[in-house]
């Protein structure tokens, strides 16, 4: 179990990707009219699949950490797959598959939806607990990216600011900077971003004998 305890912890990694932010205020109308219109965009999508890079820095404890993962999102549903973990969820269920360990933990979906990993959210996190702003605009990878900063309203949040980066052509989320309050800056950016992909009907399902067969210990909670 110490061993599930330690990989549960790498998730709360993986949940400053996907957590539900929210933002809309009166800080910028130009802010709400591009986040609106890829909020739009988003939800026209049958599924998205993605494949992204996340990166860690603290030049203050000369930490520097890289490492890629992707996933498939499909309504509620989704199948992440990031630093040696599979985790999918069936709108029912959350399915956490430690390979490295042989582990698989069985879990309730966390009801709060405020800190709760959910990348089915990934794309549409327009609702409340952030101050934003118009931010600068850059040219990377060929593609004009507009950033809009986050400011979080709770003082208490984990988080300085929050910067999104928008491809302001295709209206989709190109990165994503989180800065904590002990100066560490932990990057995540969109290599690859395809929709409405033919995905296995298996996708979003766990099957619990293929673990059993390959003597994984399975948790549930």
């Amino acid at each position: 179990m110490n061993k599930i305890r330690f990989n549960m912890k790498k998730l709360t990694l993986i949940s400053l990707l996907f957590s539900t932010l929210s933002i809309f205020s009166q800080d910028s109308p130009k802010a709400k009219k591009l986040l609106n219109e890829v909020s739009n965009k988003v939800t026209s999508y049958k599924n998205i699949a993605l494949a992204f890079d996340y990166v860690l820095d603290n030049e203050k404890e000369n930490i520097h950490q890289k490492t890629s993962g992707n996933v498939h999102i499909e309504g509620d549903k989704y199948h992440l797959k990031f630093m040696g973990i599979d985790r999918i969820y069936d709108t029912k269920k959350v399915y956490t598959i430690v390979h490295d360990d042989e582990e698989v933990v069985i879990s309730n979906p966390d009801n709060d939806s405020e800190n709760s990993f959910t990348p089915s959210k990934i794309l549409t996190f327009y609702k409340k607990g952030y101050r934003f702003h118009w931010g600068e605009e850059k040219s990377l990878g060929g593609k004009k990216i507009q950033y809009i900063k986050l400011i979080p309203k709770n003082v208490n949040a984990e988080n300085k600011y929050i910067l999104l980066g928008v491809d302001t052509q295709s209206k989709n989320i190109y990165q994503v900077i989180y800065l904590n309050k002990n100066n560490t800056k932990t990057s995540f950016v969109i290599r690859s971003f395809k929709t409405d992909v033919k995905l296995p009907a298996n996708e979003f399902q766990f099957d619990e004998a293929k673990y059993k067969a390959k003597d994984y210990i399975i948790t549930k909670m």
